[in-house]
Parts: C-alpha cells; sequence; structure tokens
C-alpha cells in the first residue's frame, strides 16, 4: 500500500445523498484507502443541527472542532464547543452537534468497523 495525499474539500460532499441539507459531511476513509480508521470532515450550516443521533457499537471517536462555534450532546449532557476544542466519545453514548451563529466545522476520526453505527432521527430536541 502506497501513501496517500488529498484535500478534504475535493471529497465528495455525501450529505444531499442522504438527504441531509444541514451540513456537509466528506468522509475520507476509502479515498485514503484505509482500512481500519475512519475520518470525516463536517461543515454544519450556521443554527443548524445534524438532524439525528448517532452512536457506534465498538468504535470510539474523537470530533476536533476546527473552526466555528456550537454545541455537542452527548447522552445526556450538552456542552459549548469552539475552535481548538476535542469532544471524545467512547462507544455506546449517543451523539449529535449542532453550529453556533458562525457555524461549525469538525473533523472526526476514530476506528472502523463497517455496520457499526445506529442512527436516531429526531433524537436531539430542546
Amino acid at each position: 500500500m502506497e501513501f496517500r495525499h488529498l484535500k478534504l474539500t475535493d471529497i465528495e460532499d455525501k450529505a444531499p445523498g442522504y438527504g441531509v441539507d444541514s451540513l456537509e459531511a466528506r468522509p475520507a476513509r476509502t479515498e485514503l484507502g484505509a482500512d481500519r480508521i475512519g475520518l470525516t470532515s463536517y461543515r454544519v450550516k450556521p443554527g443548524r443541527r445534524v438532524g439525528f443521533g448517532h452512536r457506534h457499537e465498538t468504535v470510539e471517536e474523537i470530533y476536533l472542532i476546527t473552526s466555528g462555534s456550537g454545541r455537542f450532546k452527548v447522552d445526556d449532557d450538552v456542552v459549548e464547543v469552539s475552535e481548538g476544542e476535542v469532544v471524545y466519545c467512547p462507544p455506546q453514548v449517543m451523539r449529535e452537534w449542532e453550529a453556533g451563529d458562525d457555524g461549525l466545522e469538525v473533523v472526526a476520526f476514530g476506528g472502523h468497523a463497517e455496520g457499526d453505527a445506529k442512527l436516531e432521527p429526531g433524537w436531539w430536541t430542546d
């Protein structure tokens, strides 16, 4: 296997294909040729929420806030986030995030296990 180099903005935005209009989602794992680690770049529109919570059976994830600000809901806790901060989510915890007025850019990375994610539409309501 050879190393790979790419620009995240050159990766196709997969969100529209899933009917999600609140954000851009650019998963890099396949483009990089990785088998066991995932990395996805998200750009959430100002004032918008992802639209569904998700959790994993076995995979832990780390979310790096690269720009903007917003909030993460992790199980019953809600935490304010801004550029340069990280959020760690162990397996089994439900999570979702929303952008503040300036939008939110997040890079998610962690292990990859096919079919490991469980989605829950409408999970975060206030």
